[in-house]
């Protein structure tokens, strides 16, 4: 019990990126299920059964004494169908109601439990996709290192997607740092450049090492300079950029984002929100690829809803 909390705490470590902030600014969070451990055998099982002894070495044949001292011999019967008529026809009448293993097995998102692998929202949350449409979020940071592993997943995931999922990423503001990159994410995206430098504003800040906002965050004009210099390389105006960057779609851009981040009161990334009913993160669907497959089973099973 006293090693449960510390191993918790270095899942999410390990999983993801926190909100990065004074706790008592924050909402209580909704909190993903993690993984449990397999519960314990039930009380009064045994360590080991001792296996059925094989029908060979049963015996076939009795001995019965007669009064005279004389001995008679007579087959045993057997339980088996061949040698015992009612118990075959008890056996098939049991075989044929008895439904197959591969029937009865479980298939899409019965597979993952609810508390466990993603949990439930209640209430659920309003979405902006059309009728008959499934919506999927994924709340991230661009300077988040766990949101940079798992995106190529995301990308890969995007190209397979059925018609029917709407897939939008929402770029958290916890502070006036992760404000300047949400700023340039919804200004790429409003100029049409996101699909074209997505990846590469990732690759800038974990590969390149350089983390697209000043030293001090508050320094919004520094940050925005940093950021010019990035978009020019690519063959971008700064005119333009700027245009976009204080841009009145863009102000709602990022003003929509923060609200989603506090209605589902996201305090990490990256976490999925499904059809504004399920939360999943890594940590709660085990690996990044099960979270992949999670998500698109939620989706599933939406759609057929």
């Amino acid at each position: 019990m006293g090693l449960r909390y510390p191993v918790l705490l270095l899942a999410l470590v390990l999983t993801a990126c926190g909100r990065q902030e004074s706790t008592a600014d924050r909402a209580p969070p909704i909190a993903p299920a993690t993984a449990t451990a397999p519960s314990a055998a039930p009380p009064g099982a045994t360590a080991q059964q001792k296996p059925a002894e094989p029908a060979s070495d049963l015996p076939s044949k009795i001995t019965r004494m007669n009064e005279d001292g004389s001995e008679t011999v007579e087959d045993v019967p057997s339980d088996s169908g061949a040698h015992n008529p009612l118990l075959a026809a008890v056996a098939s009448t049991v075989a044929a109601a008895t439904p197959t293993a591969s029937a009865a097995s479980p298939a899409g998102p019965s597979l993952w439990q609810e508390g466990v692998n993603y949990t439930r929202l209640v209430p659920a949350q309003p979405t902006s996709v059309p009728r008959g449409q499934v919506e999927v979020l994924e709340f991230f940071w661009y300077a988040c290192s766990h949101c940079y592993a798992l995106d190529p997943l995301v990308e890969a995931w995007k190209k397979t997607k059925p018609a029917y999922v709407t897939f939008s990423r929402v770029h958290v503001q916890w502070n006036e740092g992760h404000r300047a990159l949400a700023r340039l994410y919804y200004t790429l995206d409003s100029m049409g450049k996101l699909d074209q430098l997505h990846g590469e504003v990732f690759k800038e800040i974990h590969v390149n090492g350089n983390p697209l906002t000043a030293a001090d965050p508050n320094n919004a004009a520094e940050s925005e300079r940093i950021q010019v210099a990035f978009v020019k390389k690519f063959g971008i105006s700064e005119a333009d950029f700027k245009n976009a960057y204080h841009s009145m779609a863009v102000d709602l851009a990022v003003q929509r984002a923060d609200e989603l981040v506090q209605r589902y009161r996201i305090d990490g990334v990256p976490r999925f929100i499904v059809n504004g009913k399920y939360i999943a993160d890594v940590a709660s669907a085990g690996s990044q690829e099960r979270l992949i497959s999670l998500v698109g089973d939620l989706a599933v099973q939406e759609h057929k809803h």
